[in-house]
């Protein structure tokens, strides 16, 4: 039996949280519909469903920081995806940092940044 996301129950777009397969540290939420999912598969390699510009969105097509596929996991109610991944170039946020978890907030709710940025993302994203 496949097992996929119920993409019907949650309007065609399911949360896919990306996590590193080596360390299990958090590396991001995005979106899949399900031509991101079937791309995914297919490949190997994350695709996404970018809600902003309404497309699809291979992880690191532009930065070079892929998403290898290691393990896909699918939540008990098949409305959440897991991907565990081996991230290429040592970055999954578009904002330079190994997670885009890289705020953390103290006792009174202030956010600090508590990781270093790997790479500037105005030298990554240039536009032409």
């Amino acid at each position: 039996m496949i097992t996929e996301p119920d993409f019907t129950k949650t309007g065609g777009l399911v949360p896919a949280i990306a996590q590193d397969y080596a360390t299990g540290k958090v590396l991001m939420l995005a979106y899949m519909n399900e031509e991101s999912w079937k791309e995914t598969l297919k490949s190997g390699m994350a695709t996404y469903f970018s809600r902003s510009r309404q497309t699809l969105w291979k992880k690191g097509e532009t930065s070079g920081n892929l998403q290898l596929i290691r393990e896909i996991r699918i939540d008990c109610d098949n409305d959440t995806v897991l991907l565990k991944v081996e991230q290429k170039g040592g970055a999954a946020c578009h904002l330079g940092y190994e997670s885009c978890f890289f705020r953390k907030l103290d006792k009174n709710g202030v956010a600090g940044i508590v990781e270093k940025r790997i790479f500037d993302p105005e030298k990554v994203y240039k536009q032409p």
